[in-house]
């Protein structure tokens, strides 16, 4: 199949309510197309890829995915204006009033923002009213040993699942005066705090991702058409697919109940144990001390009540507003968006509740943290935003189909979850930013996925986990290049919360991030395309790690 031409007719444009005379793509030779009678011109099918190629490569020249998201969206407004100079100023403007304004006032896209916000705010009401730190002392008290308390640092990274920051600031800062005294190297509590914390956040079923998430998710497949399963369930059955995160939780759990350890590790833990005195005793944090005031009591049902009006309101969400009889019906079928806002307030409301019933905190106060949980969300929440925009430019000039009709006959649909992963894992060590790399790759990947399929003899439910397999493999890409990257957020965070030097921390993590990356690319992500049962592949990794570990990995105390 020859790469096409696409034919811009300013009518179709004004007709599905776009700026002036802002065109819309349809094919050269199409009714639509001979319909047109002014400001008609043909492009090259490869202007189509001008957008994401800007965007990535500004993303990995300038290490900022806010920018290049943007030029790659005005990049893509020019291509269908034109490159006259009064054209490029009107692509500009139009980039802003037009596109990203749709990109907001559209209602899902709006759900997705309240809800993103009001579950920052929860966490922020959390932190600071001592429930994260109730939470933190309650499992800190059974760590007497170092393999309790890297243990101990696992499950409180399991257990502050809804917030990969959150669960970087909070555990990182108040587990390092028990791993300290225990001997347990600073590199060693970095490792199990970052490994834990994106990989949990991704994959749990209420989380702060779990907005952005679904907000690109159900924007790609709404662009695709004909896809009848919901956003959500199409999530969840993806997560199995989710190797690298999976994987990694379960050999950080291997690495702490056994001891042994590889590599820089192996040499970190062993300086840290073996030392004559204890390393960190005089050793300055490099990160301030838990926000929380001082006569603040932590008391951990302060915490556990309002994530779990969060979690049981959104599935009661979905139960009230599903149809069917079973719970997988109702679960698929629900409002995802009505229920994920609804336990949003739920939780912010129980917060509240309990801060001002004990008198934590005044009202002001409590307002004032809920504020700090939403601010922490902005940065994500304008990158989803260029996102939905990028994704509609790139939707009008057909790049998705473009694509598929380069890789037509090229491209088996059985390589292309690999190639995600690999794509997406290098995107994002280059830019340290996972939740970009999936607002750049999950448009760009599962449209060539679905129509590779469709060209393949249609979608079906026997070839379906390649869809869901595509898009676990860009989630987990993007965790895997985040953890290795030295300029990624949380990578940043875990080394200042634990104290530990950041470059000491990139490269004792790496060879461990490395491991399992091949491994779960290799042993599960390959071979589950062409048909072996995810779990059977799964359990060969689990396997395979433990055997890694038990032949390299050597005890250092």
């Amino acid at each position: 199949m020859s790469a096409p031409q696409w034919v811009v007719a300013s009518a179709e444009a004004q007709s599905a309510g776009y700026d002036l005379s802002l065109p819309t793509i349809v094919h050269e030779g199409q009714p639509e197309a001979e319909s047109v009678a002014t400001n008609v011109r043909v492009i090259p099918g490869w202007m189509s890829l001008i957008p994401p190629i800007v965007a990535i490569g500004l993303a990995l020249w300038l290490k900022s995915v806010v920018p290049a998201i943007f030029f790659g969206l005005w990049a893509g407004v020019i291509v269908i204006r034109g490159f006259a100079p009064g054209d490029i100023v009107l692509a500009l403007l139009d980039s802003f009033q037009v596109f990203i304004l749709r990109a907001l006032a559209n209602e899902d896209h709006a759900a997705i923002i309240l809800f993103s916000a009001m579950i920052g705010g929860m966490v922020g009401i959390i932190s600071k009213n001592g429930g994260m730190q109730g939470v933190i002392h309650k499992v800190i008290r059974w760590a007497c040993t170092p393999r309790r308390g890297q243990l101990s640092v696992w499950f409180l990274g399991l257990a502050v699942f809804f917030d990969d920051y959150t669960n970087t600031l909070a555990v990182g800062n108040s587990v390092r005066p028990i791993t300290d005294r225990l001997r347990i190297s600073r590199e060693k509590v970095a490792y199990i705090v970052d490994s834990t914390a994106a990989p949990v956040a991704a994959i749990a079923v209420i989380t702060t991702w779990i907005g952005y998430e679904l907000g690109i998710i159900s924007d790609v497949f709404a662009k695709i058409g004909g896809v009848e399963e919901p956003a959500y369930s199409i999530f969840l059955n993806s997560i199995p697919y989710s190797f690298y995160p999976i994987l990694t939780i379960f050999f950080v759990f291997l690495v702490a109940w056994t001891g042994r350890d590889f590599g820089p590790m192996l040499k970190a833990e062993s300086k840290s144990y073996n030392a004559k005195h204890n390393l960190y005793e005089t050793t300055e944090n490099a990160m301030l001390d838990n926000e929380v005031e001082d006569d603040v009591p932590a008391r951990a049902i302060n915490a556990v009540l309002p994530i779990a009006a969060l979690v049981l309101s959104c599935i009661g969400g979905l139960f009230i507003t599903g149809e069917g009889n079973t719970v997988k019906d109702l679960l698929s079928t629900g409002d995802v968006y009505k229920s994920l806002m609804w336990g949003s307030l739920i939780s912010v409301v129980v917060a509240a509740l309990l801060t001002i019933g004990q008198r934590i905190m005044t009202l002001n106060q409590l307002v004032s943290a809920w504020e700090n949980g939403v601010t922490c969300m902005m940065a994500p929440l304008v990158i989803l935003v260029l996102a939905w925009a990028l994704a509609e430019i790139t939707s009008e000039l057909g790049t998705a189909q473009y694509l598929v009709t380069l890789a037509d006959g090229i491209l088996s649909p059985k390589v292309i979850p690999a190639l995600a992963f690999v794509l997406s894992a290098a995107a994002a060590f280059a830019t340290g930013s996972s939740w970009g790399v999936m607002a750049l790759m999950l448009p760009l990947i599962l449209p060539v996925a679905w129509s590779t399929l469709m060209a393949d003899g249609g979608v079906s439910a026997d070839n379906m986990h390649i869809i869901y397999s595509t898009l676990a493999s860009v989630l987990a890409g993007s965790i895997w290049g985040d953890h290795c990257s030295p300029i990624s957020d949380t990578t940043v965070l875990s080394s200042l919360s634990t104290g530990c030097d950041h470059m000491e921390h990139v490269r004792t993590q790496i060879p461990y991030a490395l491991t399992v990356g091949t491994v779960s690319l290799l042993v599960c992500t390959v071979p589950s395309a062409y048909g072996v049962p995810w779990w059977l592949t799964m359990l060969v990794a689990g396997a395979l790690l433990w055997l890694i570990l038990r032949v390299f990995g050597k005890h250092s105390y």
